[in-house]
């Protein structure tokens, strides 16, 4: 059976070569790269041979796109001047200490810090102080249930107003923009 599918793959690999072999004469033969005595073979083989016919036609369509597509136009000698000139035109955007309202990143760091506050003193409310016989504080971090922390309807509705309290200060902020660049 080895032997068999080593034929098959022998004659598949020979196939392969006389095509690339082929290819590889014909573009030698469109280029102009053959001898005298080689190319009048070639010219026989495509005449004569259905296979060598098909190729020739496919390659030398291939060849002339290609030295269509070659003669494109070139940009004159000034172009890259006339790029450089179009850029100075245009408006350079400020640095961005300049167009960032710092009451916005203060306003935007407050709320989050408000929002982290909250969910820590909220926790601690839910602690169970009166088993504190020896003085220490009765949480471990193994038996911390956050389910009870973020399944919660206070923390949902306290999350809830945080956002749209964001959302607010980000319309506020916004509109501000927009009546300043108006005027």
């Amino acid at each position: 059976m080895k032997s068999k599918t080593s034929w098959i793959n022998s004659l598949k690999d020979d196939h392969m070569n006389t095509q690339n072999n082929m290819e590889e004469r014909l573009w030698d033969y469109i280029d102009g790269n053959t001898g005298d005595q080689e190319r009048s073979f070639i010219a026989q083989l495509i005449q004569t041979n259905q296979e060598w016919k098909t190729k020739h036609a496919e390659l030398l369509e291939i060849h002339q796109l290609m030295h269509a597509h070659l003669d494109l136009e070139e940009p004159s000698m000034r172009f890259r001047q006339n790029v450089m000139e179009a850029i100075a035109r245009e408006h350079i955007a400020p640095a961005t200490r300049t167009y960032i309202n710092k009451k916005i990143i203060w306003g935007l760091g407050g709320f989050f810090i408000t929002m982290l506050v909250g969910l820590i003193v909220y926790r601690f409310a839910q602690v169970n102080w009166s088993n504190t016989s020896d003085g220490t504080i009765p949480i471990t971090i193994d038996r911390l249930n956050w389910d009870r922390v973020f399944n919660n309807t206070y923390t949902n509705i306290f999350i809830m107003v945080n956002v749209v309290l964001g959302l607010m200060l980000l319309d506020m902020y916004l509109n501000n923009k927009k009546k300043k660049s108006l005027q």
